[in-house]
């Protein structure tokens, strides 16, 4: 099981979360593009990070949202939802050649990729994005009960995809991840983290927030790198699925 994280999303003098201290422990690093986060420096420096510690790099494009974070629907008619990815995408990727590695997976940020999981429209202009810049990359979606549709779909439009399960958010009935203004919507103790992990590995499922049991299969686990207790937690995740 593949560890990842989403990092570079600092901007400006402005620093989000401890990228250099959590890449040691993961696999792959979804680099943010500039529009819900980041710039050319931070990137730049994200890169040379991952490159340095042998971490799979990824792209984390999002909505052109950086006072939002990303984490607000937008409305986009496809033509231009695709335009804004191939630009993310192509930026982040140019980065990397300067260096002599290159993108190998894109991830969808926030509200863009919570969308994708329930609107058809905006799964296939995202996946029309990757197949029409980088059709060499697998797009990560989420991991649901849904998944064999999912795979249907991108075999049509010709790109691979990788199913994403999370260690710390909350799932709901639906196999969807609850929304954050919502209590307990977060995982915040080792405990509760490990036990999710540890489900979703061993048992291809989780655990909905009313106690239902919801089956996924996932190829890899995304943890977060911005917590108080972002570098523990990635060293103890690291752990728990080597033991596994």
């Amino acid at each position: 099981m593949k560890l990842n994280c989403d990092m570079g999303e600092s901007f400006g003098s402005w620093t989000k979360g401890m990228d250099a201290e959590v890449m040691p422990y993961i696999d792959m690093a979804n680099i943010a593009c500039g529009f819900h986060a980041s710039d050319p420096l931070t990137m730049d420096r994200t890169v040379r990070t991952a490159i340095a510690e042998k971490v799979t790099i990824g792209a984390h494009p999002g909505y052109p949202d950086l006072l939002g974070f990303g984490r607000r629907d937008m409305e986009f008619a496809p033509e231009e939802l695709q335009a804004l990815l191939v630009y993310q995408i192509a930026a982040l990727d140019g980065i990397c050649r300067t260096h002599g590695t290159a993108i190998e997976y894109i991830k969808p940020h926030g509200a863009l990729y919570n969308k994708m999981a329930v609107d058809r429209t905006t799964l296939v202009a995202v996946m029309a994005a990757v197949r029409n810049y980088a059709p060499h990359c697998p797009l990560v979606v989420m991991a649901t009960p849904d998944a064999d549709e999912v795979l249907a779909l991108a075999a049509d439009v010709g790109i691979d995809v990788w199913f994403e399960a999370f260690s710390d958010r909350a799932y709901s009935d639906e196999g969807r991840l609850v929304k954050r203004s919502v209590k307990n919507a977060v995982h915040d103790t080792p405990e509760a983290i490990e036990r999710q992990v540890t489900q979703i590995i061993t048992e291809g499922s989780v655990t909905s927030i009313s106690g239902k049991r919801i089956p996924i299969k996932a190829d890899t686990l995304c943890i977060h790198g911005d917590s108080q207790h972002a570098v523990e937690a990635a060293r103890h995740m690291r752990q728990v699925v080597e033991s596994l």
